[in-house]
């Protein structure tokens, strides 16, 4: 039987390993060793950091809605309260680029939400 190089299939493999580690700093994106450790745990980073990246967006969606309506003398949970109890349903992503984008239309909701809560005589009598 014929003997087999595996030369070819190895350096195939490496060489996706360095593209991958293209970047790095030292001996993390040429000695294959280190490269492939360095490599292993960008991926990890990538994969937990897609979630923690819906998280931060939506932080801010919801630090933009709050500097807008504390212009309206509302803080951000009532303004939420509010657009719940009138019916309003829209999501933080759209409310954060109406404030920035289209202001009147975001005053316009801001009014209803504000409409919609009970004054503070209301909540007096209901507690």
């Amino acid at each position: 039987m014929a003997r087999v190089k595996r030369g070819v299939t190895s350096h195939a493999k490496h060489k996706k390993v360095f593209k991958a580690a293209k970047g790095f700093y030292g001996r993390r994106k040429n000695t294959i060793r280190a490269a492939k450790a360095a490599v292993d745990k960008s991926m990890q980073y990538a994969t937990r950091d897609r979630r923690v990246k819906k998280r931060t967006i939506r932080s801010l969606w919801i630090q933009r809605i709050n500097a807008a309506v504390r212009e309206f003398g509302l803080t951000y949970s009532r303004f939420i309260d509010g657009l719940a109890r009138s019916g309003i349903e829209v999501d933080r992503k759209v409310l954060s680029e109406l404030a920035i984008s289209e202001p009147a239309a975001f005053k316009a909701i801001v009014e209803k939400a504000k409409a919609a809560l009970p004054t503070k005589q209301e909540a007096a009598v209901a507690a």
